[in-house]
């Protein structure tokens, strides 16, 4: 079977680097899908607004090489331990396809791109080809009493982040309250612990450079 994008996520985030390890951790991240000229057809998306989340199907295109090992690392278990490659959402796997549940914020039919679903939530870099689009249905998707493998024994930790008061006029608040909630999670790779190295990140058009010491992310500047 041979696939091809129906669409392309816009995002605040140029590059991977930044951007939350799992969809609906930072709630009020902004995106939108943009569906490709074939698809530009509101009668696709008809009856989705009755839906408060979608099931996005992307593919992994920042990954420049193949997948060949069976094991991977994941960050939650501090990028040491290694766990079966299907037993983990890594992005490194034989076929490279991810699978995000994200927030329909509103859907924009009209206009020359339309219709562009605006949600809210999600993992996806700019530019991530999206190849498939599914209602989240609850009675069907959500299991409550379903046991999560090592995340059950490793929950996410967030960071203490501290902003220089320059960047106060750098940003907005709901800017800088959105960059805190990325930050919180820790964007370095997690096998990195030197408490001297500078890390950059774009972020609203500008680039944040940030230290980390212990449980508290420092930003310079």
């Amino acid at each position: 079977m041979e696939i091809k994008p129906i669409a392309y996520f816009r995002s605040p985030f140029p590059s991977k680097f930044g951007i939350p390890k799992q969809s609906g951790i930072v709630e009020e991240l902004r995106g939108e899908v943009v569906f490709e000229p074939s698809y530009r057809n509101p009668d696709m998306v008809r009856g989705l607004e009755l839906f408060d989340y979608i099931w996005l199907i992307w593919g992994f295109s920042a990954n420049p090489h193949e997948a060949v090992s069976p094991l991977v690392r994941p960050p939650l278990l501090g990028g040491n331990t290694k766990v079966g490659v299907f037993a983990s959402r890594s992005p490194f796997r034989p076929n490279a396809l991810g699978l995000s549940s994200v927030r329909i914020d509103h859907i924009e039919l009209s206009g020359s791109s339309g219709p562009v679903i605006h949600v809210k939530g999600a993992d996806l870099m700019d530019g991530t080809p999206v190849f498939d689009i599914k209602p989240y249905v609850t009675f069907a998707d959500s299991h409550a009493s379903a046991r999560s493998g090592f995340v059950d024994r490793n929950p996410v930790k967030r960071l203490r982040v501290v902003f220089p008061e320059s960047l106060q006029s750098r940003y907005s608040q709901a800017e800088l309250d959105l960059l805190r909630q990325i930050l919180e999670l820790d964007p370095r790779p997690h096998y990195q612990h030197d408490a001297q190295r500078i890390y950059g990140m774009p972020y609203a058009g500008g680039e944040v450079h940030f230290r980390v010491n212990e449980d508290v992310l420092y930003v310079v500047d």
